[in-house]
């Protein structure tokens, strides 16, 4: 029987909430058929015994609490825990910790446990089967940490394998129960992890988090805390920045800190409280100004108290000060005066701990102005980690140079997953593509930046995805690359809901975030998305519609236990982002309806009001249905109306526009590509050309601009060309496609006159033009086909990759990017290359035009920022034999070009080129690493749109991809 200690937690929290089938690991371990060797944790309706020594540390016994909890979940049987009297039985469980369990010990040192690879290793275990491990014991399932955090993660590991989710709380992902559970014979060992600390920042958490939490535990209290402790070392991270915005954690619940220390997590406070302290410590007791000019004594006794309370407790002291509540110091504040900061606290963090300050974990985080503090030659000593920077968005902002070993306490990365600040705030859902955080977090990896990695996840709900990502690449990156990344997202859903949903659920975790990644959803407006253009915004709306759809189908197949679960971390933020897309796509038509005297105007009205009711109801769901209310609060966060970078007060209904129709019917006519209407207007209209290689069918709107219906005749001049529905009655609109019978019509260029009659014998005569192609004498058929007076390639459809050697190859990142895939170059660290040399790498794009003279070409790139701090990332285009031109990602990147750049998720770049009509190649040359190519557009006067326009016919080619 389990021995009777005192724990604080012990009363607090009840983990009810069961799991789904395992995900496939790195090393699976855990099997439901017994293999020769293997290890009985659960057969014959028997689940072996589990033995901690009480000797151990706090931290592994609660582990051993909540694997007793997990085996019930599994099977049904609650296994007994013993922390005193020796193993016995046949089949027994043994965890503990090299050096501080007596078992463990003896093992290793009788030559049972073979510990070879973990001991001395920083947070490393080893799940082993021992063949006649004690006396009268025939067989034990060892699970040996190196230290205390490696004990606890192989706990949590095996819970993992057998089937119980991180999320198991967090997100109420069901059980599948199992018959049995056996270990597979072998030494399955994971560790040292890459990233020393590993951890998550709670941040902005109003009203969201902070109103769940009032609402559930009284506030950020320790019984909060311990859910959230529980979760992270599930997820193997062991580092927390705690929530902030009016919380203080230390001070809130004292039990906080212990706790914290019990579980193993290593404590810190963010970027802008130095020294342990919260800030809303400061702004409740602080006397004066924060100021350390003119109030240093009070400031230096205010973080003297922060080191006291630390006290022995695992913690990373942040360093530095910036301005009262996370703002930039004043204009005139010096380096040598922040340099004096920290020498000042690094006396109180010796004088208070009594050993030397380096041996106290520290960080200095260059956010925002203290980087530019670094780069103009300020210093902190080099125990001290540096922590470096994205720029909230994604895009890393520095990086040490390759190879840099000088600094003794190295270099960590802050992350964003969710920001409050310009040019917008983005918290409501999950916009994060994995594909674009392993491509930045690769970068961080590959040039050493590996002391500590900490990610801002907001409320942490709706992160679980990207969470959990950034936890696992962070303790094994090399498990996850650029070949490997696919195969994530289908894991995760494998774990969550069963193998056999996990593709679908999958694709659409992985669609959802890519469309949500195109620009945050508090960013959008009526005008995002072209009404006009290439049917932009009917294709956005359609998509979504279609993946909402495909979700809700899924949700039907699913059994009643996988519901909660399934509506959080997959229908949820795909219906609820589809709404918002229809809702400023349904408010831009309304408006455009109003101006050409639709008669369909009110009804968008109508269903712009609909849509906003359903936003609403969204989130009414989530708060107070879903898992019986359980997440109430997690969906306050206003999404709709903002008009700065602040989020509004509520979300108001979209300005919308009524009409008052004449009684009598009135033809009104539109033509896709064109803004105006006729007969208004009175130039002609005509249709986008029609090309035999796109083959494509545009769209006529026939409108009422009145009261009364009416009749409509659609005649084209030619019979290749094909009318959806040549007559009928129009009530408020009609969408008709035209279309051309390639088989019929003639090869050459030739306008057809489509005439279309409404009431009273008006007519509208709307001209087609088209272009039965073939392609000139001499001429491959390879490549992309030029349609509209532009070409748009998609940059991972080249024609052939050209590596230079076994130096530098080119990589395809599937579904990186706003439209299809990114093309970057591996490996990342390699020196930058000259397009003039012979070995310089390069992408060729074949292509054919009919444009003479000068033509432009519209380079599309990940926002990725000058991480080396030099004078900028380069690449290169070259069309023929022409000579490269080399052109700078960065040239005149001033505040607004950067505002730009993230808030369309893009960055262009153009070249000017001169072009003959024929076959031609283009070469995108390979300068400096980082760049991530998304779309090359070749054309002049393009017309507009959000994501630029669809790519262009190409021939079938093998040699790409």
């Amino acid at each position: 029987m389990r021995s009777t200690r005192s724990l604080l937690y012990q009363g607090l929290t009840l983990f009810c909430v069961i799991l789904s089938v395992p995900l496939a690991a790195q090393d699976d371990y855990v099997r439901s058929e017994s293999t020769p060797g293997g290890f009985p944790l659960f057969a014959g309706g028997t689940v072996a015994p589990l033995y901690i020594s009480d000797a151990d540390h706090a931290g592994v016994l609660l582990a051993g609490d909540a694997l007793v909890q997990d085996l019930y979940r599994v099977t049904s049987i609650r296994p007994s825990l013993t922390t005193t009297a020796a193993p016995i039985g046949k089949h027994v469980v043994v965890a503990g910790t090299i050096g501080k369990s007596p078992w463990i010990d003896d093992l290793v040192q009788r030559g049972k446990l073979n510990v070879t690879g973990i001991a001395g290793q920083w947070e490393s275990f080893i799940v082993t089967v021992v063949e006649k491990p004690f006396h009268g014991i025939d067989q034990a399932l060892v699970i040996a940490g190196s230290d205390k955090r490696g004990t606890i993660f192989g706990i949590y590991d095996l819970s993992k394998q057998m089937g119980v989710s991180p999320w198991y709380w967090w997100a109420d992902v069901p059980v599948v129960k199992r018959p049995a559970l056996y270990i597979a014979p072998g030494r399955h060992i994971q560790g040292p992890p890459a990233v020393q600390y590993r951890g998550i920042f709670l941040n902005d958490e109003e009203p969201a988090l902070g109103r769940w939490a009032v609402e559930k535990y009284g506030g950020f209290t320790h019984a909060f805390y311990e859910r959230l402790f529980e979760l992270i070392l599930r997820m193997k991270g062991n580092y927390l920045w705690p929530a902030m915005w009016w919380a203080s954690f230390n001070s809130d619940d004292p039990l906080n800190p212990m706790l914290a220390d019990r579980y193993g997590i290593v404590m810190g406070t963010t970027h802008h409280e130095p020294m342990m302290r919260a800030h809303a410590e400061w702004k409740k007791g602080g006397q004066g100004p924060w100021n350390y000019e003119t109030n240093a004594p009070t400031l230096r006794q205010f973080w003297t108290d922060g080191i006291t309370r630390m006290g022995a407790r695992e913690s990373i002291v942040s360093m530095g000060m910036r301005g009262d509540g996370d703002m930039a110091m004043s204009a005139s504040t010096n380096i040598a005066l922040l340099e004096k900061i920290v020498r000042d606290q690094r006396h109180i963090i010796q004088t208070v701990t009594g050993k030397d300050a380096a041996q106290t974990p520290q960080l200095w985080a260059l956010y925002k102005e203290v980087q530019d503090y670094y780069d103009k030659g300020m210093r902190v000593p080099d125990d001290i980690t540096l922590l470096l920077c994205d720029d909230n968005w994604g895009n890393l902002r520095k990086l040490p140079p390759v190879g840099d070993s000088l600094r003794t306490g190295g270099y960590g990365i802050y992350y964003h997953f969710d920001y409050v600040g310009g040019p917008r705030n983005y918290k409501w859902l999950n916009t994060n593509q994995l594909e674009r955080t392993w491509e930045q977090m690769h970068l961080a990896y590959r040039y050493g930046a590996t002391r500590l990695w900490i990610v801002n996840v907001g409320d942490l709900k709706p992160m679980e995805l990207p969470t959990e990502f950034f936890l696992d690449y962070a303790w094994n990156p090399e498990a996850w690359n650029n070949t490997t990344l696919s195969d994530y997202t289908r894991q995760w859903a494998a774990h969550q809901f069963g193998s056999t949903y996990a593709p679908e659920i999958a694709s659409l975790l992985d669609t959802y975030t890519k469309y949500n990644a195109r620009r945050k959803p508090e960013l959008l407006s009526p005008q995002t998305y072209s009404l006009i253009n290439y049917r932009e915004a009917e294709r956005i709306e359609a998509d979504y519609s279609a993946l909402t759809q495909r979700a809700k189908a899924l949700a039907r197949q699913l059994p009643a236990t996988h519901q909660d679960a399934y509506y959080q971390l997959v229908l949820h933020p795909i219906q609820a982002s589809s709404i918002l897309h229809a809702l400023h796509i349904t408010t831009a038509r309304n408006h455009r309806y109003a101006a050409q005297g639709r008669a369909a105007t009110n009804a968008l009205a109508d269903r712009v009001k609909t849509l906003f009711a359903d936003d609403s109801a969204c989130s009414y769901y989530y708060n107070r249905v879903l898992a019986g209310g359980k997440w109430n609060h997690m969906m306050d966060q206003t999404h709709i109306s903002y008009t700065y970078w602040q989020q509004p007060e509520r979300d108001v209904l979209p300005f919308l526009k009524r009409i008052t129709l004449p009684p009598n019917a009135a033809l009104g006519m539109a033509i896709e590509g064109d803004s105006a209407w006729w007969p208004q207007e009175k130039r002609q209209a005509v249709l986008p050309v029609f090309d035999s290689y796109q083959q494509p069918a545009y769209a006529i709107d026939i409108f009422n601009r009145g009261g009364a219906p009416f009749d409509y005749t659609v005649e084209p001049g030619a019979k290749y060309i094909r009318v959806s529905e040549p007559h009928g009655t129009i009530e408020q609109e009609k969408r008709i496609w035209i279309s051309v019978d390639w088989q019929h019509a003639p090869k050459g260029l030739h306008r057809i006159p489509i005439t279309i009659k409404g009431t009273e014998q008006t007519a509208v005569v709307v001209q087609a033009i088209v272009q039965k192609q073939s392609l000139p004498k001499g001429e491959t058929a390879e490549g992309f086909v030029e349609s509209q007076g532009y070409i748009s390639m998609e940059a991972a459809h080249f024609t052939r990759a050209v590596a230079a050697g076994n130096a530098i190859h080119w990589q395809v990142v599937n579904n990186l990017g706003r439209t299809d895939a990114g093309v970057i170059t591996l490996p990342v660290t390699a020196s930058a290359s000259i397009p003039t040399q012979p070995d310089a790498p390069y992408l060729e794009y074949t292509f054919h035009t009919t444009q003479r003279g000068a033509v432009t070409v519209s380079t599309y790139f990940s926002p990725t920022l000058n991480f080396h701090n030099t004078n900028g990332l380069h690449y290169a285009v070259s069309i023929d034999d022409a000579p490269p031109q080399l052109i700078n990602l960065h040239t005149n990147f001033t505040q607004a070009a950067w505002e730009q750049a993230v808030r369309d998720n893009i960055l262009i770049r153009t070249s000017t080129h001169t072009l003959t009509p024929g076959q031609h190649v283009l070469k995108f040359w390979r300068v400096d690493a980082g760049v991530v190519l998304q779309k090359i557009v070749i054309g002049n006067n393009v017309p507009s749109s959000y994501l630029g326009p669809p790519e262009s016919f190409r021939f079938p080619n093998v040699t790409n991809k």
